[in-house]
């Protein structure tokens, strides 16, 4: 009798343990199937990669009017991803990465396969350098940006925002892939382009707007600025968002420069 309840016990079939723990992973299974996402948010995440997307195919097949159009549409899904989860109070990790993955879409590979397409490719290794040094400071970019979520301040970013950076390039090649293409502009070209990835992974402070309150209210200036720089662009979009990006990107280092000086004189 004591033989038997020993192999009982070794074949774990009435093993206390072995019961419980076969209980606890089967709970925590049922947990995991259970757990779900968010569907707004996640929804205007998907808008902004397809859109990111169809801007690389336009781009590859030389409809470059269309894939800036794209790439300008991608920011405004993203705007509107990271405002409802924050309103809905739908924020969570997998909509943090899925986030990024998107924004790697649209505003890493998409500005980069754009600039290459109109121009770059006629400079040979330099263009392709210049593209994948975008590329690969949007993913570090968005890599050092998950890092920091938690410890980062609303006020402002560090390093460019890769929205601003592909706007700046897409606004670049949305106003100027009609003239010449000549060695002088493709080289001009391959600067930004790189120079633009280089601030993305840059200590430069750039300001946010996070620290707006859609819920609460807001000086009467900022509507006023928000109106009139809508009525603005749709004067010229292509060279009007070119102005704003160019602006946006030199901000932070003559905001840099500035304070080195004051320091210095001091």
């Amino acid at each position: 009798m004591t033989d038997t309840q020993g192999k009982k016990n070794i074949t774990g079939t009435e093993n206390p343990s072995s019961l419980d723990e076969g209980e606890q992973i089967s709970s925590e299974n049922i947990g995991l199937r259970r757990k779900g996402v968010y569907l707004l948010p996640n929804l205007f995440t998907t808008g902004a990669m397809f859109s990111g997307f169809y801007a690389i195919l336009a781009g590859m097949d030389g409809n470059f009017d269309a894939a800036c159009i794209a790439i300008f549409i991608a920011m405004i899904f993203d705007v509107l991803d990271g405002t409802v989860a924050r309103m809905t109070n739908t924020s969570s990790d997998f909509g943090l990465q899925y986030d990024s993955l998107s924004d790697m879409v649209s505003f890493g590979v998409a500005p980069a396969v754009l600039a290459f397409s109109w121009i770059l490719n006629e400079i040979g290794r330099i263009g392709w350098a210049a593209a994948f040094i975008y590329a690969s400071c949007a993913a570090l970019r968005l890599a050092r940006f998950n890092s920091q979520v938690d410890s980062s301040s609303k006020n402002y970013f560090i390093g460019i925002p890769s929205p601003a950076a592909a706007a700046l390039i897409a606004s670049m090649v949305w106003c100027s892939h009609k003239v010449n293409v000549t060695d002088q502009l493709a080289f001009l070209v391959a600067t930004t382009t790189a120079m633009s990835g280089l601030l993305m992974v840059s200590n430069l402070h750039y300001r946010s707007l996070k620290e707006i309150d859609l819920k609460g209210k807001v000086p009467f200036v900022v509507i006023f600025s928000i109106v009139m720089s809508l009525i603005v662009v749709t004067i010229d979009p292509p060279r009007i968002l070119f102005i704003f990006a160019l602006i946006y990107s030199f901000s932070a280092p003559v905001l840099w420069i500035k304070s080195k000086f004051y320091k210095t004189k001091a």
